[in-house]
């Protein structure tokens, strides 16, 4: 859920708060049921049997996904291929910002 502001910041849209603040109301409500990946009900037994640990990771689990049908090797090829086309896009670009970047610091008198 949400999305990444920055490396260290992640926002969340309506629609996530609406959901998050929808399965608040649920478990006050005792009609919240466990979505894997999500939410977990949990009684004292299930903590007891996890030795008190609250990590929601023992309890929520993790999402199924879903199978592409796409061939292992296939899908590394064309993802490969895509990373090169985005590469070969990058990589003159990259050359002129480290050639604009070597301008700059040589005419404050910083050379590399």
């Amino acid at each position: 859920m949400g999305f990444m502001v920055d490396r260290k910041h992640r926002d969340f849209s309506e629609e996530d708060t609406k959901k998050i603040a929808d399965t608040f109301a649920q478990f006050q409500a005792g009609t919240l049921e466990s979505v894997k990946g999500f939410c977990a009900v949990a009684d004292l037994d299930d903590i007891k049997q996890q030795d008190y640990i609250l990590t929601p990771g023992r309890y929520v689990g993790i999402e199924e996904q879903q199978d592409d049908d796409e061939l292992f090797e296939e899908k590394m090829q064309r993802l490969v291929d895509e990373l090169v086309d985005d590469l070969s896009e990058m990589f003159p670009k990259s050359h002129e910002l480290e050639d604009e970047i070597r301008k700059n610091l040589g005419a404050i008198g910083y050379e590399l």
